[in-house]
C-alpha cells in the first residue's frame, strides 16, 4: 500500500514493513504465550501446518517472480493513485 500511496521503492516499503511487523509480531508471541492462547494452535496442528507452508511457499513463489514480471504489471498505475506520481 504504500509502494502506491506514496512511490516509495519496493524495497524500502518491504524493508519497513518488516520494522514495523516484526516487533509487533514478537510482543504478541510473548503475551499469548503467558495465557492459554497457544491451545487453538494445538487443537488445530494440521489446519495451522497448512497455512505456514502455503506462506512460506507463497512468498518464494512472489520472490522469484518479482525478477521476471515486470514493474508495470507489479505495481500497476491505478487511477485513485494518480496523485502520488506527481
Amino acid at each position: 500500500m504504500i509502494v502506491l500511496l506514496c512511490s516509495i521503492d519496493i524495497k524500502t516499503a518491504g524493508s519497513l514493513s518488516l520494522l514495523v511487523s516484526l516487533p509487533t509480531m514478537l510482543v504478541a508471541f510473548a503475551r499469548y504465550s503467558r495465557d492459554s492462547s497457544f491451545v487453538v494452535i494445538r487443537e488445530n496442528i494440521r489446519f495451522a501446518g497448512v497455512m505456514f507452508a502455503g506462506s512460506i511457499i507463497g512468498a518464494i513463489l512472489r520472490g522469484l517472480l518479482v525478477g521476471v514480471i515486470p514493474e508495470l504489471v507489479l505495481i500497476p498505475s491505478w487511477p485513485w493513485c494518480c496523485w502520488c506520481r506527481l
